[in-house]
């Protein structure tokens, strides 16, 4: 505990006359509580210490059991019925108790108090006793204390945090689709790998009736539990928009200036919805500050879908920001491979990203793959060329292949 921490301690206790310590001294010389109760008669109000006293450790133990708030204990060694020993090893066994003990001894008598500190003792005062060391002994057995209990209240906090954070990771995974049926003019599969235990990536695909099947994929700007709730909200707000039938430029226009209207800090989403009408192959879709997903034709062919490009979604007012519908028509068996910027920017031990290059190599090395299979080879050679490296973003691929009947 540093100098400034221990002095705002003494001036919280002393201010308050509820959190003054209680020190039990314990000692079998009635000499001993004559010496304290004069030396601090007069000190009461400022000094932050209340006392009491016992005669001997099993009195110690049954006024520590009758009064919870003793927390600070000087003994003496050598007393009858229980000496100071036994009272160091009784008190360190006292479940849910934080109690430090000081011993009492006489000076030269190393053996003994060697053998207390070695039982939990915190500290020790020599006879006959030095009251400038035995305010000092006592106050920084007290900010001991004080900074023991901050320690302990720190980690009860963060293990309810910690079970907090485990919940929502839960209800967030729950919210991603996690049963991926193939459907009689397509096949899709979808999985992200969150960087933290929540993450800001999501994706979704859900039938809109008339032959069409929508699909999306986004990426929440920032880390941790801000762009887990940020996501939460976007992904439930795109889905339910799109599920109203309006085109992908429409459904963007209408989330930005829902999410613009409600930003903090400059939170933003980055989004591709498109529209697969299976019956044709024509798809339909939207970029919103997206990387451009790559359309993969059963030749080996790569091309990005880049155009028509549009700027995040919740960042600026709709007057300031212009979605745009594209069109493109998908051969039999061509794929529509969509990711985050966590794949490409996948880092390793030595710090190289995975990058745009070895991911056109792997999408043209797998083209006959089914969704799930391409979209499991591309999430396998990150993960290989990751090499176990503690990565800093959420890792999203998903995969839509156009199958017509």
């Amino acid at each position: 505990m540093t100098a400034n921490v221990a002095n705002k301690v003494t001036d919280k206790v002393i201010a308050d006359p509820h959190l003054r310590s209680r020190v039990l001294i314990v000692d079998d010389e009635p000499d001993i509580e004559t010496l304290v109760r004069q030396r601090f008669r007069r000190r009461n109000g400022d000094f932050g210490f209340e006392f009491v006293f016992a005669r001997n450790g099993a009195e110690a133990l049954r006024q520590l059991e009758a009064d919870p708030h003793l927390d600070l204990v000087i003994t003496d060694i050598n007393m009858p019925v229980m000496d100071g020993l036994e009272l160091l090893a009784r008190i360190g066994a006292i479940d849910g108790r934080l109690i430090k003990g000081v011993i009492l001894s006489a000076y030269g008598d190393m053996g003994n108090i060697r053998t207390a500190m070695n039982r939990g003792a915190f500290d020790f005062l020599t006879k006959p006793i030095d009251f400038a060391d035995f305010e000092t002994t006592l106050r920084r057995t007290r900010d001991a204390l004080a900074a023991e209990r901050l320690g302990v209240e720190s980690r009860q906090r963060l293990s309810a945090l910690e079970q907090e954070i485990d919940i929502a990771a839960r209800i967030q995974a729950s919210m991603l689709p996690r049963e991926f049926p193939a459907g009689a003019d397509f096949d899709v599969y979808a999985e992200m790998i969150p960087a933290h235990r929540v993450g800001g990536d999501f994706y979704d695909f859900f039938p809109l009736g008339n032959d069409r099947l929508g699909f999306l994929i986004g990426d929440v700007s920032g880390k941790g539990v801000p762009a887990a709730l940020f996501m939460a909200v976007s992904r439930t707000l795109l889905r339910a928009t799109a599920l109203q039938g309006l085109d992908p430029a429409e459904c963007l226009t209408y989330v930005n200036k829902v999410l613009g209207a409600q930003r903090e800090d400059a939170v933003f989403v980055t989004v591709f919805y498109g529209i697969l009408h299976t019956g044709t192959g024509e798809v339909e879709y939207c970029i919103g500050g997206h990387n451009p997903p790559y359309r993969i034709s059963t030749a080996g062919e790569i091309l990005a879908i880049d155009d028509p490009a549009g700027l995040v979604v919740g960042l600026l007012p709709p007057s300031a920001a212009h979605y745009e519908t594209g069109r493109l028509c998908l051969n039999a068996g061509d794929t529509v491979f969509l990711y985050t910027d966590g794949v490409t920017e996948a880092m390793n031990a030595e710090g190289g990203f995975f990058g745009e290059h070895a991911l056109r190599g792997n999408l043209s090395a797998n083209v006959a793959l089914s969704s799930y299979e391409l979209t499991r080879a591309v999430l396998g050679e990150v993960a290989g060329f990751a090499g176990g490296a503690v990565q800093s973003d959420d890792i999203t691929a998903m995969a839509v292949k156009w199958i017509p009947r």
